[in-house]
């Protein structure tokens, strides 16, 4: 795919602490407080500076860096669960680029707080890369509002995402439909998908582009398909475990599953063969991801691989670019099939 590139000229507008202590009716010391986070302030008051920045849009110091010609070269990347492989890989294949180009990278879990959003702000990040099913419009566009360029991979469609903001579609949806067929090509009709677990209660709606093209690649091949065929709404591993097992002794008829993940699916193996079923003989199973266990888990895991490689260079290129005030095109990267003996 082509890709072009539109220079984008920013004005920043100089917003100063005075402005902010000014606005929220407090003394310039009670905002350097709040602005740093190294000293106690009263709720009531921290909640009037929060609300003044947000107002404002205040960035510390933007304005005076800007003038300087310097950059922290810092770009932070925002994730659902830090401890993931996957995201250590995606920010392993980052590195590779950003370093040459001067940028260190840090990773943080999301919060959905104003307070979390206005200490990212405070910390004159270069950059912010968001991959998160939980993270807040809102907040990504607090983000760009500060002028902080962002991109976004492309976990789920968004319904009032800045079009500022650059979007890396990392084939998600194309590739469930994938695994789908996939599935069906090995005879199977009745395909189940599993969900993410979560304490939280966030689970996969139509908007999450895994859970779409899975939805829409059955209706496509007119396989009949109920809320049996989603298991979703599991607190941790155990309860999906124990639900799989409980299901399927319940009469449930499953020959083929989609899980979210490869760690999901690898549940789902674990649970089939508990009650007595033979993969791939009855069930064929599908992971997502292409993680380390996929390769030892007995029997090997069939998975749809991310192009880890490509999102990080496409990454850093599109973050290096949105820095230097251009617009960039929407990215759209394929997935690949990895197939092995669970299927």
């Amino acid at each position: 795919m082509k890709e072009w590139v539109i220079t984008l000229s920013i004005e920043y507008k100089s917003i100063t602490r005075k402005d902010v202590a000014k606005h929220a009716g407090v003394s310039e010391t009670i905002v350097s407080y709040v602005v740093n986070n190294n000293r106690y302030v009263a709720s009531e008051k921290r909640e009037l500076v929060l609300k003044a920045i947000k107002e404002l849009n205040y960035r510390p110091n933007n304005i005076a860096r800007a003038l300087k010609g310097k950059k922290t070269n810092h770009i932070l990347f925002i994730a659902d669960q830090i401890s993931n492989e996957y995201f250590g890989k995606i920010i392993e294949e980052m590195d590779k680029y950003a370093y040459d180009k001067g940028y260190l990278i840090s990773l943080s879990a999301n919060r959905n707080t104003e307070e979390f959003v206005s200490q990212v702000i405070s910390r004159h990040v270069d950059g912010i890369v968001i991959s998160s099913i939980k993270f807040q419009e809102k907040y990504i566009n607090r983000f760009l509002d500060a002028n902080i360029p962002v991109v976004v991979l492309m976990n789920k469609n968004y319904t009032s995402l800045d079009s500022r903001a650059g979007k890396i579609y990392t084939g998600l949806r194309i590739g469930a439909k994938e695994c789908v067929k996939h599935l069906i090509a090995k005879g199977r009709k009745n395909i189940v998908y599993i969900d993410r677990v979560s304490e939280h209660g966030n689970f996969s709606t139509e908007n999450d582009l895994r859970y779409k093209g899975f939805c829409e690649q059955m209706e496509e091949s007119e396989l009949t398909f109920t809320c049996d065929n989603i298991f979703t709404g599991y607190k941790n591993e155990e309860e999906l475990y124990i639900a799989i097992q409980d299901k399927i002794k319940l009469g449930l008829k499953i020959d083929g599953v989609l899980g979210r993940n490869d760690n999901l699916a690898c549940i789902a193996i674990s649970a089939i063969l508990e009650v007595g079923l033979n993969i791939p003989k009855d069930v064929s199973v599908i992971g997502f991801d292409n993680s380390r266990i996929s390769k030892f888990i007995i029997p090997h895991l069939t998975t749809m691989e991310i192009n880890k490689q490509q999102i990080g260079c496409k990454v850093i290129e599109m973050i290096d670019s949105l820095i230097a005030h251009n617009m960039v095109e929407d990215v759209y990267l394929t997935t690949k099939l990895i197939e092995r003996s669970s299927t």
